[in-house]
């Protein structure tokens, strides 16, 4: 298949609003008629979730415990947990619930996965084509990376899912008529399911969009400033109504969307660098050789305030926020956000000519960051194959915690594979699900034999085990010089759960 297959420049006619179909309409016949191209590229984004046997991607294996537990809880087998009457940030949970007894919790993940991966992949190219008014295959290898970034690679698998859709939603709004807006506004119902979060970035963008471009002249910069005094108003105010952290990080350029691609160790941030490196300079030639730059101007106006938002927002919206109905933070909030600020990014660098030289410069890279991933999951999943073989002779029922870090070399928490690899052998002791109250399957008042409340003491070693814990195994790391080994052993009362191998330090 050439490249001039991929990258047909398809501009909207110039015709009267009244004139044109629907953006819906536009999208059938998109896929119409490019059907096939559209198979060949979905069935290229899904390759990562299939080249080894388990998807490493940090919470999903919680969830996949949890969807296991939850058959067991249905089934009255363990005490002490309930299933919530829940209408939000369930999907991917219920995906795994359904699907996992019938076909496997191995092929459950991988179903339900790919679909938020297409969702979220789609909804990024839609929107960008949205923005700049022409199909952005050039900038679909960059779409293929944030869509394996760190909201992936965390497991944020609802709020991935309803990021998708609300890009798809704003999409099918940015320019449309009734119709669009009637599937928009079912589209925001999904991504309301999926994760509030997803719906309230959506209204954000909705909101933002057709303000600004509805303003003429110096209005449109009073648009942009009341958005800035907005998001510094939020920061100021919900620290007044709830217990917030702030992020940690130094340098506020650090959530340029290219912070996305930063994964598991350093290799990963200088991909990160020469990617934002790469597109700067792509935009600026291409810019250059425009002939048209006022149009140019037009298309990127938009997309490019939406991102200096984000950018300012970033270090002012809280890192985490503590609701009165949960007893667990919501999380890495300015970092899920991240996600959005990459995609306007891509809107910017998607407005100018599509040239050949920078979807090959863009494959080049994606080639060395997906490279770079089939290494280090593979470490992930051998990892968790050891696990299997560790738990695979316990009694059935035991309980296990763990005490696993990867240094500095890992910017993603996947210690989660240790509770996947508990379904249908063990409970994995320090799981945070229950406890959250934010998921489906919660503690009750009374307590239970099989959940802690304790985890974050239990991850960290610092936990002293109790009579009423046992019996309880440790997963831990024996050799400091190599993390990738692991072993297991019971524990005492009175003991410190951590005293033996490496330990994850504590900040």
């Amino acid at each position: 298949m050439s490249l001039a297959t991929l990258d047909p420049v398809l501009e909207l006619e110039a015709a009267s609003v009244a004139q044109q179909p629907s953006e819906a309409a536009h999208a059938i016949n998109f896929v119409r008629k490019h059907w096939g191209t559209l198979l060949f590229v979905s069935a290229l984004v899904l390759i990562p979730c299939f080249w080894h046997r388990h998807i490493e991607a940090g919470d999903l294996g919680s969830h996949t415990y949890i969807a296991w537990l939850a058959n067991l809880v249905e089934q009255g087998r363990v005490p002490g947990l309930f299933i919530a009457h829940q209408w939000n940030n369930i999907p991917v949970d219920l995906g795994l619930s359904w699907l996992g007894p019938r076909l496997g919790f191995n092929a459950a993940d991988k179903i339900v996965v790919s679909v938020c991966v297409l969702t979220f992949f789609w909804g990024a190219f839609a929107f960008i084509a949205a923005s700049t008014r022409r199909v952005p295959w050039t900038v679909v290898p960059a779409i293929a990376m944030i869509a394996y970034g760190f909201t992936f690679y965390a497991g944020f698998l609802n709020f991935y899912l309803s990021l998708g859709l609300a890009l798809l939603a704003a999409a099918v709004t940015w320019r449309g008529k009734q119709t669009d807006w009637i599937i928009g506004a079912a589209l925001a119902a999904l991504t309301l399911i999926a994760h509030p979060l997803g719906f309230a970035f959506l209204l954000a963008v909705v909101a933002y969009i057709h303000l600004a471009e509805a303003a003429v002249g110096r209005y449109r910069l009073l648009v942009l400033v009341s958005a800035l005094l907005l998001v510094v108003g939020v920061h100021f105010a919900l620290p007044h109504f709830f217990r917030t952290e702030n992020w940690r990080g130094r340098n506020p350029l650090a959530m340029n969307g290219a912070d996305q691609l930063v994964l598991f160790g350093r290799p990963y941030m200088y991909l990160a660098l020469a990617t934002i490196a790469f597109g700067c300079f792509a935009f600026v030639v291409s810019a250059f050789l425009d002939k048209n730059r006022k149009s140019l101007a037009e298309r990127i106006r938009t997309p490019l305030e939406l991102w200096t938002i984000l950018l300012i927002a970033a270090p002012l919206v809280p890192a985490a926020i503590w609701l009165p109905e949960y007893t667990a933070a919501v999380s890495a909030i300015n970092t899920r956000l991240s996600s959005l600020t990459a995609i306007l990014g891509l809107c910017i660098l998607g407005a100018v000519t599509p040239r050949k030289w920078i979807f090959g410069g863009l494959s080049a890279i994606a080639l060395i960051f997906f490279a770079l991933q089939y290494r280090d999951t593979g470490v992930l999943n051998s990892m968790e194959q050891q696990t299997e073989s560790l738990v695979a002779g316990l009694p059935f029922g035991s309980k296990v915690a763990y005490t696993i870090d990867f240094g500095e070399s890992s910017r993603v928490n996947s210690r989660h594979f240790v509770d996947r690899a508990c379904v249908g052998h063990c409970f994995a002791y320090s799981n945070y699900e229950p406890g959250s109250k934010q998921f489906r399957v919660r503690l009750s008042p009374t307590g239970s034999s099989i959940v802690s409340g304790s985890g974050f003491d239990l991850e960290h070693g610092s936990y002293v085990v109790r009579e009423q814990d046992l019996p309880l195994y440790q997963i831990y790391q024996p050799d400091e010089s190599d993390l990738t080994k692991l072993a297991i052993r019971p524990l005492s009362a009175g003991e410190q759960n951590g005293r033996i191998g490496h330990r994850q330090p504590i900040d």
